[in-house]
Order: structure tokens, then sequence, then C-alpha cells
């Protein structure tokens, strides 16, 4: 049995928050690369080699990429043979806390939806747990922008829908979406389960690597198809039109029951803040 302090997982976790709210990830930068490549507008270009620079001043300064620093989310995985000595969920709360606040992060959550008092520590996260095999703890960060996922859908097809029915679902939320979610975007899209597992499929698929294909070569398929729809919309860059709207699309699936089709579309920004540690 292996043993893990809740120190070590709040120093851990603190760090992640700081590190990628300033620095995004490697396959988003080479995804900048590939739109200067694919974006014919000279617009579109322009504003692709405006977000690489914000990037370079990003990481060069250890300042936000962005003002909204985010909502934090977690995947964790804990393995059945690790002992947490400490509190688990509170070890994590307070890494979001310390780093937030030693971050100078700006802090976005709300203690009540209604109300509207702000917590000023940017806490609660949103934490998802998993038991898993094994003495390791994984833990998948992602720092979800307010004005993104306000243009995530959910919707509750009918099996007759099938394959076409949720292609035009996802390419609708990008095109109901337009400038809103800041493209260029990556999509997380959740195929099956029920009404909030296929939520959090999507919200999984959206802090996977882009460069990660779905492993299933049918989804795989159909991921590169919605991109290249999506793409065709002529969204461009910031809304401003052309060639590129999304960066990628990443597809999660799961069993459902025989008169449901529930797909998911969570957005992410350009940024797509994500990040992972295994302790």
């Amino acid at each position: 049995m292996r043993t893990i302090k809740g120190a070590e997982i709040t120093e851990a976790v603190a760090k992640l928050a700081i590190e990628k709210a300033y620095k995004i990830g490697d396959e988003i930068l080479r995804g900048f690369e590939w739109s200067l490549e694919n974006e014919k507008s000279e617009a579109g270009r322009e504003i692709i080699r405006q977000l690489q620079e914000n990037a370079k001043i990003a990481a060069d300064g250890v300042v936000p990429y962005c003002q909204d620093t985010g909502m934090a989310v977690f995947f964790v995985e804990v393995g059945q043979d690790l002992k947490i000595d400490g509190d688990l969920e509170e070890s994590i709360q307070e890494g979001i806390r310390r780093g937030y606040i030693d971050g100078y992060l700006r802090k976005s959550v709300y203690k009540d939806p209604l109300r509207r008092v702000n917590t000023s520590d940017n806490t609660p996260a949103i934490i998802h747990y998993q038991i898993v095999k094994g003495d390791k703890l994984k833990i998948t960060f992602g720092a979800k922008g307010g004005g993104s996922e306000n243009m995530s859908r959910l919707a509750m097809l009918k099996p007759s829908d099938g394959i076409e029915g949720v292609k035009n679902f996802v390419i609708e939320t990008v095109s109901i979406g337009g400038a809103n979610a800041c493209p260029p975007l990556v999509l997380g899209v959740g195929i099956g389960g029920n009404f909030e597992k296929c939520a959090i499929l999507a919200k999984k698929a959206a802090l996977r690597s882009l460069e990660v294909r779905n492993p299933d070569p049918f989804y795989a398929e159909l991921e590169e198809e919605l991109k290249e729809k999506c793409n065709a919309l002529g969204i461009g860059p910031m809304g401003l039109g052309g060639t590129v709207t999304v960066l990628g699309v990443n597809i999660e699936v799961f069993a459902c029951h025989l008169v449901a089709l529930p797909v998911a579309v969570n957005i992410n920004c350009h940024a797509a803040r994500h990040g992972e540690i295994i302790l």
C-alpha cells in the first residue's frame, strides 16, 4: 500500500493551476501553426499571429494568457491500492485556493448562482472521481473559461436521428456560438450515457490533447469529419471570417438506453487550458 500526503497533492495542484494560466499547451501552439498554414483569410492569419504573440508574452512574463482564468475542473483517477494521508477533496480544493491567490489569478467563482457572492479564492472546484487499478493518483485539470462554457449545449436526440442528427447538432452548436467562444475552438463531444453522463463525457473530451484521436477508427474518422465541416462554416479566427473555426474535435462515447441518443458539445476557446499530473 503506497501513501501520498495531502500536502503533496495541494502543492502539485497549486503549481499546475498557476502554470496553465500563463502557459498554454504545446499541442495548441502547434495548432496555431497549422492554422497559419490553412487559414485563407489574411484577417484570420493576422488574428492567429496575434494569438501566438499573446502566448509568448504570457509565457515569458508569467502572466495569465487571458483575463478569464476559468473555473477549475478536475478528473481524478485514484488507484485502489493508494492511501491518501489526509482529505483528498480538501487537498485539491486547497491547491486551487493557493494557486489562484498566490498566482494573482482572477477569482471567478460565485458561492451561489442567484445571490452572486464571490468566494474570493476560485473555489469550489468541480471534481470528478474514478477508482482505478494501481497505486497512482492521476489528476487532469482544466481552467474552463465562462465565455466558451456558455456556448456549450446538450440535446436528448431520438435514436432515429442517428449519426446525421449528431453531426447536425455539433455543427449547429458551433454556428450558434459564432464569435462568442473566441475561435478557433476545441470541441469536446460526448455521445451516449444519459443526461448527466453525456455532459461529463463532453467535458472530458474537451480536456484531451488535440493530438490524441479516439481509439475507435469509426469515431476518429467522425472527429476529422466534424472538424472539416465546422471549419466550412466560415466563422474564422475570433469570428472575423475565415477557414479555421476549430482546431480540433475530440469525441468520447458511452453505452446508452435503447430509446436514447444523448449528445453534448463542450466548447473550449483557442487556449483550451488543461494539464495533468501523476503522483
